[in-house]
């Protein structure tokens, strides 16, 4: 055992999370010290998650949009094109973001400790190194951000080769000729998206009627038509039996129902569980929720008050977004410090080919707490740099009140949405009334045009009335 060393706060975890947590202690004059067991700052958001994602994606897109500009040119991609070729700058992309987080908590004087946390006591981590080592950080302010890691169900054996998870995915070598993905949720609707844009054969099978549950049904029905325009399958109500590799080139899925269904590979996507256990949190007086969660109050406050918990393992929302402010704010609350006014009308991205965004209520939402709601649309194709970028197919919709005054939500689908949201969601903060999208003047050829012309629908309902 080496020698001990003390914090003022320390932070279990490098992620969205962690990162902020670790700056706000340090920009609040604390000594911090950073758990992270991976080499490199970021957790699984820098490198299984979010921006390996979000490259394969780009890369899918700007295949598209060089098959659409080039219709004098007779171009197909290869049978056996590498997933390495479509993502060439993720290299770049990662390195350059992790050096960035990496200078940040340097610039900040963060203390980085490299090894596996363990709680010894609600004031004490082990930390254990790859060395085989062990050190001891204590602290009286600690910030649990340990994340989360794909959920693997009894019933499938995973094997990272033929049988994947959201974390072995893109150590695909070659893109495969066809796909099964298991789950209906964020994570599978947006590879099931990516890889059928590529010419993958995809069939996605969940419990669900359809995908992405909790999202407002016109937004899902429009995804689910470009989804199947690109060739892909959602199986819904389906219940899985047995999946098996048969030794040779496919992937079998037998469903309750008898149906099989065959491919070259699947992806498991069926949610995400904390990373918790190794924590051991039972030895500083915790105890994990039904759901492997750690519980917390509104200021991310566990029942030991001088430990907070944050990001994933405290459930959703579970965005990166959200993540960062839980982390600046728990610390802000436990060293009594101002954190500002706490957020409102979170905006949700999804990104989907094409993606999808969402704030406020949606239409069911407004009906239920108001009797009633005016919806006002904008299809992307009736807008002048919808024709002119190719994005014709997306929509925008806004709810507004019984009375078609107040803006109560706005719900987009098309690439944008998740950058065109936040117009919504300031408008939401403000209190803007619908109106105001008709009176003010947006930038002509955009997409947040939509704006007007949603608005303009509600303005004409109201008028019939």
């Amino acid at each position: 055992m080496k020698p001990s060393s003390s914090f003022d706060v320390l932070v279990i975890g490098s992620g969205p999370a962690g990162q902020k947590a670790a700056i706000q202690g340090a920009k609040a004059g604390k000594r911090v010290g950073l758990v992270e067991q991976n080499r490199e700052v970021g957790g699984a958001c820098v490198y299984q998650g979010t921006i390996p994602s979000k490259t394969l994606r780009e890369s899918a897109l700007q295949m598209v949009r060089f098959l659409q500009a080039t219709d004098v040119f007779e171009f197909r991609m290869r049978d056996d094109v590498k997933i390495t070729s479509l993502m060439t700058r993720l290299h770049h992309v990662v390195r350059a973001h992790g050096e960035f987080m990496k200078e940040q908590l340097t610039r900040n004087g963060i203390t980085p400790l490299h090894g596996r946390a363990k709680f010894r006591s609600d004031h004490e981590v082990d930390i254990h190194h790859v060395d085989g080592t062990c050190t001891t950080a204590s602290a009286p302010l600690i910030i649990i951000a340990a994340g989360s890691r794909p959920r693997i169900p009894d019933h499938v054996a995973i094997d990272h080769e033929h049988i994947l998870d959201s974390d072995s995915i893109l150590s695909l070598v070659y893109l495969p000729k066809s796909l099964t993905v298991l789950g209906g949720g964020v994570i599978a609707s947006e590879y099931a998206s990516m890889f059928a844009l590529l010419g993958v054969q995809v069939t996605m099978i969940d419990s669900a009627d359809r995908p992405l549950k909790f999202l407002d049904q016109e937004l899902t029905d429009q995804f689910s038509l470009a989804f199947e325009q690109t060739g892909g399958r959602y199986r819904g109500l389906q219940k899985i039996q047995h999946v098996q590799w048969d030794g040779y080139s496919h992937v079998t899925t037998t469903l309750d129902n008898g149906e099989t269904v065959n491919s070259e590979k699947m992806l498991v996507a069926l949610g995400r569980v904390a990373n918790i256990e190794y924590l051991n949190i039972s030895a500083a007086g915790l105890e994990p929720t039904s759901r492997g969660l750690i519980a917390v109050n509104d200021h991310c406050q566990t029942s030991v008050p001088h430990i907070y918990a944050v990001g994933d393992v405290i459930g959703p929302p579970s965005l990166a977004s959200c993540s960062m402010e839980q982390g600046r704010r728990a610390v802000c609350h436990a060293l009594g410090l101002d954190p500002g006014v706490a957020p409102e009308h979170i905006p949700m991205g999804i990104y989907t080919i094409p993606e999808m965004s969402s704030v406020g209520l949606s239409e069911q939402d407004a009906i239920g707490k108001f009797g009633s709601a005016l919806v006002g649309r904008a299809k992307f194709y009736e807008i002048a740099r919808g024709q002119i970028s190719g994005m014709t197919n997306g929509l925008l919709k806004m709810v507004a009140d019984p009375d078609g005054k107040e803006l109560l939500g706005v719900h987009i689908v098309g690439e944008g949405a998740t950058e065109l949201i936040h117009i919504g969601q300031m408008g939401l903060l403000h209190h803007i009334q619908v109106d105001r999208f008709i009176e003010n003047i947006f930038n002509f050829p955009t997409l947040a045009e939509a704006y007007r012309v949603a608005a303009l629908d509600i303005a004409k309902q109201r008028s019939r009335r």
